[in-house]
């Protein structure tokens, strides 16, 4: 399924169900580099991360985006705006 261009297919981009805990209705995405969220109403887009190389996957789970790297994983915190 495309969501404004985005592939919700895709292992770089997961969908923040509303009411999981924090991000609800958002899309979650890597895309040169950069994670970040979008949101589908106001079509505005948030800087999360910057300089994440060799992206795997990308997933989350309540408030943690959990980023798989070529070699580490990293877990991002939404209600921080933070990697933990």
């Amino acid at each position: 399924m495309i969501v404004d261009g985005f592939d919700l297919e895709s292992h770089l981009v997961c969908e923040g169900v509303i009411g999981d805990g924090c991000g609800g209705g958002r899309l979650f995405i890597v895309e040169a580099e950069i994670l970040f969220a979008y949101d589908p109403i106001t079509k505005e887009r948030f800087t999360l991360v910057e300089n994440l190389r060799s992206v795997q996957n990308i997933s989350k789970s309540a408030c943690i985006i959990t980023i798989v790297l070529e070699d580490e994983i990293l877990a991002f915190d939404l209600s921080k705006l933070a990697l933990i």
